[in-house]
C-alpha cells in the first residue's frame, strides 16, 4: 500500500528503470516504453506518476491504461518499446498496488538487471533530461483488441468450431482489467456470456485471487444461468481459474493440466512441459500421456520462463492458472488458458465435467506456517534425515518426492 509504496517510491524507482533502460540502448535517442494499470483505485493516480517521470528521463509513454499483464507483455513485444510496467499488486487484497518491469521482450527483467534496478533505486543519483528532450505521451485504448486478435490468429484454434458450439460462459472479471478483456474475446467467438463482478470503481467484491473459496457467487451463476462454464481471472488478468458445468470450481490446479493436454493433442508437439517445483502432479500425466519431458523450475513466472528458454520448450506454466504459450508471448495469459478451454470443448464435444473424468484425481494442501527463530537450513536438514528414503530436490527450498506424493518446503515472500 502507500505506506511502503510512496509516490517518492515511485518516481526513484522508475527513474532507476529509465537508467536500465538508456544502458541497453545507448545507440537511441527516442525510446517508448508501454505502461498500463489494472482496476485499483491508486492505479491512475500511480500511473499518472509513473508516465510523467518516464518523461522527465526523456523516454516516451504508449499509455494502455486499464490492461492487463499479459496484454502490455504481448504489447511490449509486438510494439517499437524497449520495456513495459504494470501497476498491479495482482492477487493482492486492493489496497495494495505494486510494479511489475519488463524487458523489450515483453518478459521479466532478468536476475541480472533487477540487481541493477535495485542498485540504482538505492544510490538515487539519477540525470533528469533538459526541457528540450523531454519524452511524451501517447493514449492507445486498442491495444486489448489487438492482443485478443492475435490470440484469435493462432493456427491451433477452430474458431468456426468454436462458435458453432453455441456455449454460455459465466465470468468473474473481479472489477479490473477483466471486465475490458474477457467480453472483447468472447464477442469474437459468439459466446454467450454473463460476467459478474464487473463495475470497475477501485473496489473487489471478494478476496481477488482465484481460488475455489472465493467462488462461490461465480458457481452460483454458473448453476443459475445453466452456463457451459465459468472463468474466473485475477485482477491483472495473468491467471485463470474454471468452474465446470455442474457449478463446481475445480481448481486453479487443473488449468495448466487442462490447456497442456489441450495443446500436445492439437500441436502433437515433443516440445518439453515446463512447470515449477510445486505445480501437480498430474502434469507429469499429461507429459507420460504425450511423451514429452516435463521440467521443473524454482517457484516464480520469471523462472519457469527462464527454464522454457532453456530449454527451448513452447509451452508452460504454473499450477495457480498461469498458463504461458510461447508462440503469443512468454509469459502467464489469462485468454491465452480462456481460448484454448473453449478449443478442448469443441474438440471433444463434451461437457467439462465429462471431460474431467478422464483426468487422474490428485489432491492438495497449501498451508502457510510460520516457524520463527529457526535456522531453516537446519530444519531442512533434520526433514531430510527424517524422510531419508525420499528423493530430495533442493533448488528451492527442499522438496522431497515418493513415487506418489511430494511435499514442498520454502520461504514464502
Amino acid at each position: 500500500n502507500l505506506e511502503n509504496l510512496t509516490p517518492t517510491d515511485i518516481v526513484t524507482s522508475i527513474s532507476a528503470f529509465s537508467r536500465l533502460i538508456k544502458e541497453n540502448n545507448p545507440n537511441s535517442s527516442n525510446l517508448t516504453v508501454m505502461t498500463g494499470r489494472d482496476g485499483r483505485k491508486s492505479g491512475k493516480m500511480i500511473q499518472s506518476i509513473v508516465n510523467s517521470t518516464f518523461n522527465s528521463m526523456g523516454i516516451n509513454v504508449i499509455d494502455a491504461g486499464l490492461s492487463t499483464t499479459p496484454t502490455i507483455c504481448w504489447g511490449v513485444l509486438n510494439n517499437d518499446s524497449v520495456g513495459g510496467l504494470m501497476i498491479t499488486a495482482s492477487h493482492n487484497p486492493e489496497e495494495y498496488n505494486g510494479l511489475k518491469f519488463f524487458n523489450s521482450e515483453g518478459e521479466f527483467l532478468s536476475r541480472e538487471h533487477v540487481s541493477k534496478l535495485i542498485e540504482y533505486s538505492e544510490s538515487k543519483d539519477h540525470i533528469f533530461s533538459s526541457n528540450e528532450s523531454l519524452g511524451s505521451i501517447m493514449e492507445y485504448e486498442r491495444l486489448i483488441d489487438d492482443h485478443v486478435d492475435a490470440i484469435l490468429n493462432l493456427k491451433i484454434l477452430p474458431v468456426k468450431e468454436i462458435k458453432d458450439l453455441n456455449l454460455s460462459v459465466s465470468a468473474d472479471a473481479i472489477n479490473s482489467g477483466g471486465s475490458i478483456a474477457i467480453p472483447k474475446l468472447l464477442d469474437r467467438l459468439n459466446i454467450k456470456y454473463n460476467i459478474i463482478n464487473s463495475e470497475i470503481k477501485g473496489v473487489f467484491n471478494h478476496m481477488p485471487e482465484p481460488l475455489a473459496e472465493n467462488l462461490n457467487l461465480l458457481c452460483k451463476k454458473v448453476t443459475d444461468e445453466k452456463a457451459d462454464l465459468g472463468l474466473a481471472s485475477d485482477p491483472d488478468g495473468d491467471r485463470l481459474s474454471i468452474v465446470d458445468n455442474k457449478g463446481h470450481a475445480i481448481g486453479e490446479e487443473s488449468t495448466l493440466v487442462l490447456c497442456a493436454d489441450t495443446y500436445y493433442n492439437e500441436k502433437k508437439s515433443k516440445s518439453p512441459l515446463v512447470t515449477n517445483l510445486s505445480s501437480s502432479m498430474c502434469l507429469d500425466f499429461i507429459a507420460s500421456k504425450h511423451n514429452v519431458p516435463i521440467f521443473r523450475s524454482a517457484i516464480g513466472e520469471a523462472n519457469v520462463i527462464e527454464l522454457m528458454k532453456n530449454k527451448n520448450a513452447s509451452f508452460g506454466g504454473e499450477g495457480n492458472g498461469g498458463v504461458i504459450l510461447k508462440d503469443i508471448h512468454l509469459g502467464r495469459d489469462s485468454l491465452v488458458a480462456t481460448i484454448m478451454i473453449l478449443n478442448m470443448l469443441a474438440k471433444e464435444n463434451k461437457t467439462l465435467d465429462q471431460i474431467m473424468t478422464n483426468i487422474p484425481n490428485y489432491y492438495m494442501i497449501k498451508e502457510k506456517v510460520d516457524i520463527p527463530n529457526i535456522n531453516v537450513s537446519s530444519f531442512y536438514t533434520y526433514l531430510s534425515n527424517i524422510y531419508n528414503k525420499s528423493k530430495k530436490d533442493t533448488s528451492d527450498g527442499l522438496k522431497l518426492l515418493w513415487k506418489d506424493k511430494w511435499l514442498h518446503i520454502r520461504s514464502s515472500n
